[in-house]
């Protein structure tokens, strides 16, 4: 059994964008890394085990995980501070009211490291289509999802924020609504 499946399978309702996400971002880390570090960068080991606790209760047995061998750490991650950035932008937008601020911080991190992935982030995070995303997010993070009136794709909206932030203006022309890459940015997925 996969990493995704044992996780979904502890996993409260399967049907949850948040439980999705999560399961589809630690099972891709612990393919890809091995049981012996830690999936996400930016959270600790602690923090890991509440999540999984919460979110996929006996999946860290199931697992296998390393918890005990002082060799269970952080791997090296040389993008730390972009998912830093992420993980901030997304916070100033939290909805305190979503659920608590434990596992708002597992979702931030957990959309942060998927959107250094290679395709769509509704891909990247492996949830079955974008809705599934826009849902997550409206949830955690509402007033960011409010600033996505136009409905730019997640991760390229999210990167313009993290510019806009820095007032670094990149885009080649001064509005969307006539930029050559209109398409790129807004088009289906």
């Amino acid at each position: 059994m996969n990493a995704r499946a044992i996780l979904m399978a502890r996993a409260g309702d399967a049907t949850d964008p948040t439980a999705l996400a999560l399961a589809g971002v630690l099972a891709a880390a612990y393919e890809r890394h091995g049981a012996q570090v830690l999936p996400l960068p930016g959270l600790s080991a602690a923090q890991t085990r509440q999540m999984l606790a919460r979110w996929f209760p006996g999946a860290d047995l199931a697992l296998q995980l390393a918890w005990a061998d002082p060799a269970c750490a952080r791997r090296a991650e040389p993008r730390l501070d972009e998912i830093e950035h992420l993980v901030a932008l997304l916070k100033d937008h939290a909805d305190p009211a979503a659920g608590p601020a434990g596992d708002m911080n597992c979702v931030a991190h957990a959309l942060a490291c998927a959107s250094l992935g290679d395709n769509h982030l509704w891909q990247d995070l492996f949830l079955p289509s974008r809705r599934e995303l826009s849902a997550l997010i409206e949830r955690w993070f509402p007033r960011l999802a409010a600033k996505n009136s136009h409905d730019m794709k997640w991760k390229k909206f999210l990167y313009k924020q993290l510019c806009e932030r820095e007032e670094l203006f990149i885009c080649r022309a001064p509005s969307c609504s006539v930029c050559t890459d209109h398409a790129v940015c807004f088009g289906p997925e």
